[in-house]
């Protein structure tokens, strides 16, 4: 018996920068997870995903991952993502750097 459908958001990889990125309800990628659309039926996921894959001349690596809805939006619901969303963790560049400077 296959398991009932969870709620999903769309992942990725920026091209150029490697960025992780998020696809939007307009057809558009975030680098702001709380900016992913929250996709809540399994057809329309499918859907989503052949949408996004449009844009494979500057993303790699998209995907369907399992989220939650949150107060500012998706979350993560397996740790990986939630390690993903946070950039590079061998030193501090990219979004971690950022956040340091803040």
């Amino acid at each position: 018996m296959p398991r009932p459908f969870t709620p999903k958001i769309i992942t990725a990889n920026d091209l150029l920068e490697g960025d992780v990125i998020y696809f939007t309800d307009t057809n558009g990628w975030s680098r702001e997870l709380q900016e992913a659309e929250l996709i809540e039926d399994e057809a329309e996921a499918q859907l989503r995903l052949l949408e996004a894959e449009k844009d494979a001349l500057h993303v790699v690596g998209i995907y369907l991952t399992d989220a939650k809805s949150g107060d500012n939006g998706p979350e993560p619901t397996h740790f990986r993502e939630d390690f993903r969303r946070t950039g590079p963790s061998n030193y501090r560049h990219g979004k971690q750097e950022a956040a340091a400077n803040v």
